[in-house]
């Protein structure tokens, strides 16, 4: 039998290393070499402009045992392109002969800047990049939905001013209504803010949204991901000086705090009304009154880190709300939905002040777990101090102390259409369920319509902010 030497078996073993280390180290050129673009298209949501948006990425993946050459990566519109691209860590509109070695990939990363054009409305801004091997052409498609803005980057505001719905309003760096001015805000305007930019009102500001054309006020981040993103700005500030707002159908969501009122009002009228109003995912407090004065009927407050805030005393009146909180993918629900409190810690120790705070025909309601009680009242010291709730329906353990209570309902779910919590589905109406305890079981206010601006007149009026038609 021929025997098979130990030097025979090595430079066997070298050789077959060799070639396998020669195959690794050469081009595969054939056509049919397998290649993997990890997308076909980039797309941006709303990208205002000027303001520029996220960058966004997809990867090329050589899946062959052999070192791939891209004859090129081009950017198709060129340096004229709305688009920036940085392929391999390198900012270019076109690199050539860019080598990818065996199983490996390259990233390629794009921004986007949409330049102002004459258009008010939205429009669409393509591109595509092409990536060249072995005579087979491939393409990325970039796709943006731009639109113009008028464009407010730490703005004083001074005498009486009146935003229209022809643009949206961007809000960079910050804006504040100066302690004599006035701000109105016609119905279908939408106020976009930046993550560093509070709405600071230190003089008036009126909102004459409708049913039908609402104002909005957000964060500017509308791309996917952040559109819904709790905390993507700071909220809407009231502060000392400010008098006589009025919010009529407002939308305020996605903020940090969303409403913030400070200190008592400067005349006998509340500091803010609130007139059907929403206010939804802000991530620490929906609204929050430090010793301020504020008046909210027909209003939404939902899924915020606390709905409401009532701290260090003042005067409120909430009539036909419906406060909700569920946990989301955003905030969880974990603090009280409601809570009250007539002090404040300050230098070491508690200041306290009058507090008289008025709830009628509302509805506090969120999922179980975490929270036992959704009402907390805590009072100290001898101010005075009356908190009533008449009428209302509310999840707790036990009543709320410090407060009087006539007609409520406690623990009755109020049925409400619709919450889907897994696809983010959170309608408060209760008006496609006859059994509803909250049906009928309100007392007659002044507010002859719901957030709907549908009618309250026929009978006793429904909980909440919404009437079953």
């Amino acid at each position: 039998m021929k025997r098979i030497t130990p030097l025979f078996c090595f430079l066997n073993f070298a050789f077959c290393f060799f070639i396998t280390s020669c195959k690794k180290d050469s081009f595969i050129t054939s056509e049919f070499a397998q290649l993997s673009i990890t997308a076909d298209t980039l797309k941006y949501d709303t990208v205002f402009t000027t303001a520029g948006s996220i960058t966004k990425f997809f990867k090329i993946i050589n899946e062959n045992n052999q070192k791939l050459r891209l004859g090129k990566v081009k950017l198709m519109g060129g340096a004229t392109s709305a688009y920036k691209m940085n392929v391999d860590g390198a900012a270019t509109n076109e690199v050539t002969n860019l080598d990818i070695e065996a199983n490996d990939s390259i990233y390629v990363f794009v921004s986007v800047t949409i330049n102002p054009n004459a258009a008010n409305l939205p429009f669409i801004v393509s591109d595509s990049i092409l990536i060249n091997y072995n005579g087979n052409n491939r393409y990325v498609q970039l796709q943006a939905y731009g639109q113009n803005a008028n464009f407010l980057s730490n703005r004083l505001l001074t005498g009486n001013t009146v935003w229209t719905n022809n643009l949206p309003y961007v809000i960079l760096g910050s804006i504040r209504i100066d302690t004599t001015a006035t701000l109105t805000i016609q119905p279908g305007c939408k106020i976009y803010s930046h993550a560093d930019a509070p709405f600071i009102v230190d003089g008036t500001l009126t909102v004459n949204g409708t049913k039908a054309d609402p104002v909005t006020f957000s964060g500017d981040r509308l791309d996917e991901g952040y559109k819904d993103l709790s905390a993507s700005w700071p909220g809407i500030y009231f502060r000392g000086s400010s008098k006589n707002n009025t919010l009529t159908y407002a939308v305020v969501k996605n903020a940090y705090q969303a409403i913030v009122t400070e200190k008592p009002s400067v005349n006998t009228n509340p500091k803010v009304i609130l007139h059907q109003c929403i206010i939804d995912n802000a991530y620490d407090a929906g609204i929050l009154a430090v010793n301020s004065s504020l008046q909210a009927d027909n209003c939404l407050i939902s899924n915020c880190g606390s709905n409401i805030i009532l701290n260090y005393g003042g005067i409120y009146n909430f009539t036909h709300c419906t406060v909700a909180a569920y946990s989301t993918d955003f905030i969880t629900h974990k603090n009280p939905m409601l809570s009250i409190t007539n002090f404040t810690q300050q230098a070491g120790g508690t200041l306290t002040a009058d507090l008289h705070a008025v709830f009628r025909n509302n509805i506090f309601w969120g999922d179980e777990g975490i929270v036992t009680n959704e009402l907390s009242v805590i009072k100290q010291g001898a101010n005075p101090f009356t908190v009533l709730f008449e009428k209302n329906m509310y999840r707790s353990a036990a009543d709320p102390s410090n407060s009087t209570l006539t007609g409520n309902i406690r623990n009755a779910d109020p049925a409400f259409d619709s919450i889907n919590v897994t696809k983010n589905i959170f309608d408060f109406r209760i008006t496609k369920n006859a059994a509803s305890p909250a049906i009928n079981a309100g007392t007659l206010t002044g507010f002859p319509k719901d957030l709907d601006d549908e009618n309250r007149n026929i009978g006793l009026p429904d909980l909440g902010c919404y009437e079953k038609q």
